[in-house]
């Protein structure tokens, strides 16, 4: 059986040409919206006007963000509880569902993972809970395992343990 790989990627205030290129760099098939609210003051960034963009460069398109978005509908965000529920197991189901099928990303806003619950929430669990590999699409087009933004983590907070 070969191994899963699951990309992440942030549009933060990119053109639509500079994520494009981050889209087209590892060859993904399939972008997997997981913020709460599909929106974005940048209009490609949208959520129908960028499936349509995504769908016109060949790349499918689904927002995930009800089961596995960062922010809850009520009361204090609290990824521990949020990653136990049954709505996010049927999230992260559906999203390796998919990327057993296709070359998927989840993507939110945030640029840098390290400040996104793409990566304290969904990749971690992925890589954690259920041995998926992850791999972060950064801004300036470098791709990152997941392990190694881990280690970026703790040298930033100057800790050696989780």
């Amino acid at each position: 059986m070969t191994k899963i790989t699951v990309f992440s990627l942030g549009h933060s205030n990119l053109s639509w040409e500079e994520f494009r290129k981050l889209v087209e760099l590892p060859n993904l098939d399939c972008i997997l919206d997981i913020r709460s609210s599909p929106t974005s003051r940048m209009a490609h960034f949208r959520q129908y006007e960028l499936r349509s963009r995504l769908n016109r460069i060949g790349v499918g398109y689904l927002h995930l963000g009800d089961q596995l978005g960062g922010r809850p509908i009520s009361g204090p965000t609290d990824y521990a509880r949020m990653a136990g529920t049954s709505s996010f197991a049927a999230g992260i189901d559906r999203l390796l569902e998919i990327a057993e099928r296709c070359r998927s990303a989840i993507m939110c806003s945030e640029a840098e993972p390290l400040t996104c619950h793409r990566f304290l929430l969904v990749s971690r669990h992925l890589v954690e809970q259920r041995g998926i590999s992850v791999e972060h699409v950064l801004r300036g087009g470098q791709i990152e395992r997941h392990e190694d933004t881990e280690e970026r983590l703790l040298t930033l907070h100057g800790g050696t343990e989780d």
